[in-house]
């Protein structure tokens, strides 16, 4: 559903539903967001000859990546949030895009993001006037949200080298697995998107303000660091995995190292039992203590090799 959002005579005002996309009423500021999933939207933005062919086109393209592109007097932003319905988008973060000029602001978006909410209630309050304001609202929310994704993440990696242990390799990797995956999608579009706030904040336009510039900065901030604590998360779970790889490697080790034991053990004592179980006669066959006799080289033997086994300190790793 269309949702214009308008400052007249100093107050906020809100309009829903297809009156929504009537911007001939003025005012001081208008943002007017789009629900691409509304084909009266998606109609209303295509016949919009006010705007640039390319800005249509990037509004209404359904793939997107956070970027920054100054286009006449205005910007094409595209940013990337957490999203209040994650299980109906396959993406890990919701797009939402950006046509800002002097006085207006045109957004769309085709999943419901989670800041939306927070930054209309601010619109409303008056604590949004310019559509510098309104970008750098967005951004300022979208990573504040983030942030503790991203946190969180590390925390996990740091759960796993803690209880990093053969016993529970596999219950690891499997968290591992999972964080990685994770951080790998997150800076998909974190990355980009630290450098679409920086264009954003190093723009020239007059719309964006120095308090805008200041809070945009503080976001590219953010997503510096979480960039940088992804990328670490990643490279960390490369290392957790070659250890845990290491580790079963010596579990494995150390099981054929006690079979080859067990081996050599038994592998005279089999020679002898069958030497004495051949179809001829053998010494002490007519011996009634001929039985007893074999038994107990055989236990010998098997003192002896496991002695040998002690000195060479092969018992120890096992």
């Amino acid at each position: 559903m269309a949702r214009l959002y308008q400052i007249v005579d100093g107050k906020p005002i809100e309009t829903q539903g297809a009156d929504a996309r009537d911007l001939s009423t003025g005012g001081e500021f208008s943002w007017l967001h789009l629900d691409g999933r509304e084909d009266g939207d998606k109609a209303w933005l295509a016949c919009q000859g006010g705007l640039p062919e390319t800005v249509r086109s990037a509004l209404l393209a359904r793939e997107t990546r956070p970027r920054t592109e100054f286009v006449d007097e205005g910007a094409l932003v595209n940013l990337r949030g957490l999203g209040e319905t994650p299980e109906d988008d396959p993406d890990p973060l919701t797009s939402i895009r950006f046509w800002a000029a002097s006085e207006r602001v045109v957004s769309v978006s085709y999943r419901t993001s989670a800041s939306i909410g927070a930054v209309t209630k601010r619109f409303m309050a008056g604590e949004i006037t310019t559509p510098g304001d309104l970008l750098a609202e967005f951004a300022r929310d979208i990573s504040e949200r983030l942030d503790p994704k991203v946190a969180e993440l590390g925390d996990t990696i740091d759960f796993c080298e803690a209880r990093l242990d053969a016993k529970r390799a596999h219950a690891v990797r499997r968290r591992v697995s999972k964080a990685r995956s994770e951080a790998i999608a997150y800076r998909r579009f974190i990355v980009p998107q630290l450098h679409a706030v920086e264009a954003l904040a190093n723009a020239s336009e007059k719309w964006i303000e120095r308090d805008d510039r200041h809070h945009l900065r503080a976001a590219q901030d953010r997503f510096a660091r979480m960039a940088e604590e992804l990328e670490a998360v990643r490279e960390r779970s490369a290392l957790i995995s070659e250890e845990l790889t290491d580790l079963r490697a010596e579990k494995m080790d150390r099981r054929a190292l006690l079979l080859s034991i067990v081996a050599l053990v038994f592998l005279p004592l089999t020679f002898i039992t069958g030497l004495f179980g051949m179809n001829t006669r053998v010494p002490w066959e007519q011996d009634i203590d001929g039985f007893w006799i074999v038994l107990g080289a055989c236990g010998l033997i098997a003192v002896a090799l496991s002695s040998w086994f002690a000195r060479r300190h092969w018992l120890k790793d096992r």
